[in-house]
């Protein structure tokens, strides 16, 4: 005799399965020769390529959206934020040169919204067809009386390979090299519960809200996607030597760009030599932010900054704008001394 207690109860099987072949196809688009099973399994299996590149090491990173997530529910717009869980992950390991393999995401709501699943899913596919990463598996957990009806959270997983050779970890950054900044698309997903409480709770705008500033509704600038920088780093790795690459994420300039810096060095930052989209000062006057609190909140226009030699500087330019970035001399590495702080604005 079937039993509907689990589905009584908030859980609904068939409804879940039904969602899994919804998003199969959409999934499938995703791989490539490496990938060996279907969605649908216990595990997803890969091969790894190997052929060429001396004593591989396997690089892998893990995060989500925050609470960006909430602009997405407000609007009912679901299909970028899985764009963003993407370039999250996978901005973290390029930086170290490495190439992503795969893609595993962690979507949890209280009730299955297949409809509202599958927008998400969609979009998690199209990060990773950006980042050249196949979608080889992951969960849907339905939880309910966790999460609120239309909530859910993400969580993405992204593995990558590099040769041991080929691993850009900042260890020959030395001073006189140069810093140079890659345009990000606006906030990409930090500072957004700052955010949230400067725009929805101090100014009292709603989503729909347009902003002359910004040329847009403040919900559409809010869900603008996370830049993906796969094709970029592909192409200037190939054969030039970049010697750091920060991700500027939460913490902004100030705590990502050390991570990348050997102790010995400064980083001296040249404010003004980069174009800020209109969104960083609109947040700044409105939230009354000081300059030392944006800088270490906000990207404020930089999604990735590259430390280069000086004579790879015009050609890192001129690649940039080829693939439709922008790019930005920035600063420079000097001798900390006795400097406390690895980053100087001046």
């Amino acid at each position: 005799m079937k039993s509907d207690r689990y589905r009584e109860s908030g859980v609904d099987i068939d409804e879940a399965n039904r969602f899994v072949e919804m998003i199969k196809p959409l999934v499938r688009r995703t791989h490539h020769s490496g990938v060996i099973t279907n969605i649908g399994g216990f595990s997803g299996l890969i091969s790894l390529p190997v052929e060429g590149m001396e004593k591989p090491v396997l690089v892998a990173s893990t995060d989500g959206v925050g609470t960006k997530l909430k602009i997405a529910q407000m609007m009912n717009r679901h299909t970028t934020v899985g764009i963003d869980l993407v370039a999250m992950c996978v901005n973290d390991i390029i930086v170290h040169g490495a190439k992503p393999l795969f893609f595993l995401d962690y979507l949890a709501m209280g009730k299955l919204d297949p409809d509202m699943a599958r927008d998400v899913v969609q979009g998690i596919a199209e990060g990773c067809s950006q980042a050249g990463c196949a979608l080889i598996g992951g969960e849907t957990a339905e939880m309910p009386g966790f999460y609120a009806d239309g909530e859910y959270d993400l969580a993405g997983f992204v593995v990558g390979l590099v040769g041991n050779d080929k691993i850009i970890d900042g260890s020959e950054i030395g001073v006189g090299d140069q810093l140079v900044g890659i345009a990000s698309s606006g906030l990409h997903s930090n500072g957004y519960s700052l955010v949230r409480k400067v725009v929805f709770e101090e100014m009292g705008l709603q989503a729909g809200t347009f902003v002359d500033e910004l040329q847009t509704t403040i919900g559409e600038e809010l869900l603008r996607p996370t830049k993906i920088y796969w094709e970029l780093i592909h192409n200037l790795t190939r054969d030039i030597k970049l010697l750091g690459i920060s991700h500027i994420t939460g913490g902004g300039i100030v705590d990502n760009l050390p991570r990348s810096l050997p102790r010995s060095c400064l980083a001296v930052i040249n404010l003004g030599s980069w174009d800020i989209p209109p969104i960083f000062k609109f947040l700044q006057d409105n939230g009354n932010l000081s300059q030392a609190e944006m800088v270490r909140t906000f990207n404020n226009g930089l999604g990735l900054i590259l430390t280069v030699q000086k004579e790879h500087v015009e050609d890192v330019l001129g690649r940039a704008r080829a693939v439709g970035e922008k790019a930005f001399i920035i600063g420079e590495i000097k001798e900390r001394g006795e400097e406390k702080a690895p980053v100087r604005f001046v």
